[in-house]
């Protein structure tokens, strides 16, 4: 017996490390429907510095029985799926025993599955809290720390930050060698304890000016792939906290909703994203986050339908894939010298789920490239007019905030100008198209072709 489970370990070994090689020959993003699984172990919610912190000590949560469960939950859909696994600063050093084993057993899926073990700066939310030069130096170590605990010459392709300031990226590029980054959230706006709203929902490399901003030339290029954490429901994202971030991700579907709710949630944000959208950007992408903690925060199902997601979404697209979250930012960046190819369209109509403002009779459209982004809603069951709900623009100078203290953070590192889709300023109003001053309408007109 115990030689047939070593056996069938070594055979989904090579199976994945087969899996791994493909992705790495050179694969194209190209009409790919890509699926991207990361996780956040921490010590504390939110780590401030290497010494304070702010929130709960969440050690109880964090287990090894913990991991395993979520990531046989994972297998069980799809063997050959690839997970990120971030670390915090402290979850990197806790010597209490359930992280050694944490960290042993995690190292131990890297050779098992090709799993990726990666850093996460402050827990989530670093710019609020840190200095840029102590981001970049939490980074500079960590990524050694962790090439130690792993060995055999292992080091980090990507990371996972939330939210990253456009001098942390250009460090990674840089300094690190590193050219993918989970470092910004499309949506948030009023949750948690950073705001972020402003950027694109799909790979772009950020401006030196902002790290919302797409790059527009060689003179603001960043050489770093920044990538979003959650894949939302485009209607909820329109609104200003919780919901916001509603889509995929288990706090807001499950968590919130229930299982069935939640499960219908998810499906439809994948479907809208490996369906018609798939057809008008040549590749579909949805990226996860879990927060490990969650495991035992939650009842068992909520864990289980991470694995009926999987196996759902595999059903109705069997093409679809799970590789790192670096190795699909690498394969667009190989596919993507520069921002000149940005051309991102999505239309969604509204779930009609309950308390989530995804409301069935409306119909978002969004533009998303290189000089701006803009979005329009309408009521399709009247064939109502479109009005603009969000205008923000790219061709004009950002600026970011300046560096925080831990005594004055910096909460709000969005980009927000011509009109906001949070609705928090009177000149948020949507407006119809007609609005829009002529300088601005020769900026829109020539990506506005038809979203269909």
């Amino acid at each position: 017996m115990k030689n047939t489970v070593f056996a069938a370990a070594a055979l989904l070994a090579a199976a994945s490390a087969a899996a791994g090689a493909a992705f790495d020959s050179g694969w194209s993003v190209r009409g790919k429907r890509v699926i991207n699984i990361n996780t956040v172990i921490r010590v504390n919610q939110i780590e401030v510095s290497r010494t304070a912190d702010r929130g709960l000590d969440e050690a109880r949560k964090h287990t090894v029985e913990a991991v395993e469960r979520f990531r046989k939950a994972v297998a069980d859909a799809i063997p050959e799926a690839k997970v990120t696994w971030s670390f915090s600063w402290r979850a990197l050093h806790d010597q209490r025993q359930n992280y050694v084993d944490i960290r042993k057993r995690v190292v131990e899926y890297h050779r098992q599955y090709g799993d990726e073990i990666t850093f996460i700066p402050g827990a989530y939310f670093a710019p609020m809290y840190n200095p840029r030069a102590q981001t970049n130096r939490d980074i500079h170590d960590a990524l050694g720390i962790i090439s130690r605990m792993v060995g055999g010459g292992y080091r980090p392709r990507g990371i996972v930050a939330g939210f990253l300031a456009a001098d942390n990226l250009r460090f990674l590029a840089e300094e690190e060698g590193i050219h993918v980054a989970q470092g910004t959230i499309w949506s948030q706006y009023g949750i948690d304890n950073g705001d972020g709203d402003g950027s694109i929902c799909y790979p772009y490399y950020p401006s030196r000016e902002h790290a919302c901003k797409p790059a527009q030339g060689k003179e603001d290029f960043i050489d770093c792939v920044n990538l979003d954490g959650w894949t939302c429901d485009f209607l909820s994202a329109r609104k200003f906290g919780g919901n916001s971030r509603t889509g995929v991700g288990p706090i807001e579907t499950y968590g919130r909703m229930g299982i069935e709710n939640g499960m219908n949630e998810s499906l439809a944000v994948v479907r809208s994203h490996f369906g018609d959208n798939f057809r008008r950007n040549g590749f579909g992408w949805i990226v996860v986050n879990w927060e490990i903690c969650l495991v035992n925060h939650y009842k068992p199902e909520v864990t289980a339908a991470l694995t009926t997601w999987l196996k759902e979404i595999r059903k109705e697209f069997p093409d679809a894939i799970v590789p790192l979250m670096s190795e699909f930012g690498e394969a667009w960046r190989r596919e993507n010298p520069d921002n000149s190819k940005l051309d991102y369209r999505f239309v969604q109509r509204g779930t009609g789920l309950p308390n989530i403002h995804s409301e069935a009779n409306l119909e978002i459209r969004w533009y998303m490239n290189r000089k701006f982004r803009l979005a329009t809603l309408r009521d399709w069951t009247k064939n109502g007019p479109e009005t603009v709900i969000d205008f923000t623009r790219y061709d004009i100078p950002a600026k970011e905030p300046p560096d925080p203290t831990t005594r004055k953070p910096r909460r709000n590192w969005s980009l927000v100008n011509r009109i906001n889709q949070k609705q928090r300023r009177p000149q948020d109003k949507p407006v119809p198209l007609s609005a829009l001053t002529a300088e601005e309408r020769r900026l829109v007109d020539g990506y506005l072709k038809p979203a269909d």
